[in-house]
């Protein structure tokens, strides 16, 4: 096959059509890159075997995926994987990726190392997660086990403990009503689910304090006692209190105190 004319694509003036003749008359034949056309030195009259159209449209791919991943990157960095299965979005065949991330790696747009340090210091920054949730988020990008150990140490034992403290502060503000049972339960759980450690918990619970006064507690099972109360008044009072000593002892309440307001209650 002969190239027979080489024209401009009107949506990329850095992208060409390629018309070829086959023998029985000149035909579209593909679009390539202005780099690849270059290399190749394609021009009117070049005479194209299949083993030179193939390797010209395997580079041509190469060049679409480098486009790709390079317009990608420059929004913020990325791992590996992340730019793997965006240029699978974009339909870049498999084939040409060992040459792109290569590439990409050569010039270092990608480095995951660096990217999983960058990472963990911006979650650090956020002050919201702590070191498994981070590793966790880092695994499902693709980085290495090492490299997310190594990247791990950014964030130091003091920095982690004082981002859980101002979390478990935050979360047990939020739970004044509760007993301090549940209280302390929802707090170290809600650490537990943001990633830190049992020596770190263990730290800021001691740290907060989060016992409360009889007053406090009374106040706080008083509370959740008439927000009960509507669900079971209607009942007769032995299943009446029954349900309520079950609703008060799932929310954390000593039985004593929880005895001490269903008396006062039926004596009203």
């Amino acid at each position: 096959m002969k190239v027979t004319r080489i024209t401009t694509q009107k949506n990329n003036n850095e992208r060409f059509s390629i018309f070829i003749d086959k023998g029985s008359g000149e035909e579209f034949g593909f679009g390539v890159d202005q780099d690849v056309l270059i290399s190749f030195g394609l021009r009117k009259g070049v005479e194209l075997s299949d083993e030179m159209l193939e390797g010209i449209q395997f580079e041509d791919q190469i060049k679409k995926g480098m486009n790709y991943a390079l317009n990608y990157l420059s929004y913020r960095m990325r791992s590996e994987k992340e730019v793997k299965d965006y240029l699978l979005k974009k339909e870049v065949p498999e084939e040409a990726f060992p040459k792109i991330i290569e590439k990409l790696k050569r010039y270092g747009y990608i480095n995951d190392l660096e990217f999983a340090i960058a990472f963990v210091r911006t979650k650090i920054n956020a002050g919201g997660k702590g070191p498994y949730v981070i590793a966790q988020e880092l695994n499902q990008k693709g980085v290495t086990k090492p490299m997310i150990d190594q990247s791990l140490e950014e964030y130091s034992y003091e920095q982690q403990l004082e981002i859980a403290k101002n979390l478990a502060e935050k979360k047990a503000s939020k739970l004044k009503k509760s007993s301090a049972t549940e209280q302390k339960q929802k707090v170290n759980q809600e650490l537990r689910a943001k990633g830190f450690d049992r020596d770190i918990i263990q730290e800021v619970m001691e740290q907060i304090n989060l016992d409360k006064g009889d007053n406090e507690e009374w106040e706080a099972l008083v509370m959740q006692a008439q927000k009960a109360e509507r669900r079971y008044i209607k009942l007769g009072r032995r299943e009446f209190d029954q349900k309520m000593k079950q609703f008060l002892y799932r929310k954390g309440f000593p039985f004593p105190l929880i005895n001490k307001y269903l008396e006062e209650f039926n004596d009203q």
